[in-house]
């Protein structure tokens, strides 16, 4: 089954679980915070799906959208007193988009920020995932410790933990996109287990430490 949902596309990934703060400025993203807020606490969501081409400002800014997106549920809201609002989220649903709602997301339009048409993914968790948990849970309490200050509980479930492996480690967009869009909890360890390994070798070896970290950035002007 498909659903209509406003889409709020930046230049970063959303994981299930990660919160994400943003600052609200253009008008039409202040459009859809009005718009959530005045709809039914439970139907106070939006999707966020990464950047393939273009940028997150600007009326033509994105060119093409990732096709596996996650939903962000508000959790608190500031209005601003002139117009803008700084608001948090949290990821809780994968989704995949199936099309965009030709009649949003343009000035001109009724509905000027964009929509679109998606189905929620399941999160099939077979035998196999528990049996990596032990190996993913060292890797990544090993990469932690190299890193010193990344902090994050390390969970025992399965799914849990392929999520919070993909939302504390210090990746670009197209590695956490990967992660993000695994068919099911076992695929996202064991690429969880290769990355962490990639990185190892980069943070222990070469001394090198990832640019992006999404984690750590300040709030995501739209």
């Amino acid at each position: 089954m498909s659903t209509l949902v406003p889409l709020f596309p930046l230049g970063t990934v959303l994981v299930p679980g990660l919160v994400l703060p943003l600052h609200v400025f253009e008008a039409r993203y202040r459009r859809l915070v009005a718009d959530l807020l005045a709809a039914p606490e439970d139907e106070q969501r939006f999707g966020v799906v990464a950047i393939k081409a273009g940028h997150e400002v600007g009326t033509d800014g994105v060119r093409a959208l990732h096709d596996v997106g996650t939903l962000a549920d508000l959790t608190e809201v500031q209005a601003l007193p002139d117009g803008r609002y700084d608001v948090q989220t949290v990821g809780s649903r994968r989704f995949r988009l199936l099309d965009l709602d030709e009649d949003s997301g343009r000035p001109d339009a009724a509905v000027p920020y964009l929509r679109g048409r998606v189905e929620l993914l399941p999160e099939p968790t077979d035998e196999l995932a528990p049996l990596l948990v032990p190996a993913v849970r060292a890797a990544f309490e090993r990469y932690r410790s190299r890193l010193r200050g990344t902090e994050a509980t390390v969970p025992g479930d399965p799914l849990m933990l392929s999520y919070t492996v993909a939302a504390n480690m210090l990746l670009d967009l197209v590695d956490r996109q990967r992660l993000l869009e695994a068919p099911d909890t076992a695929a996202r360890l064991r690429l969880a287990l290769r990355l962490l390994a990639r990185e190892d070798v980069l943070v222990s070896v070469l001394r090198a430490v990832p640019a992006t970290d999404l984690v750590r950035r300040p709030a995501t002007p739209n």
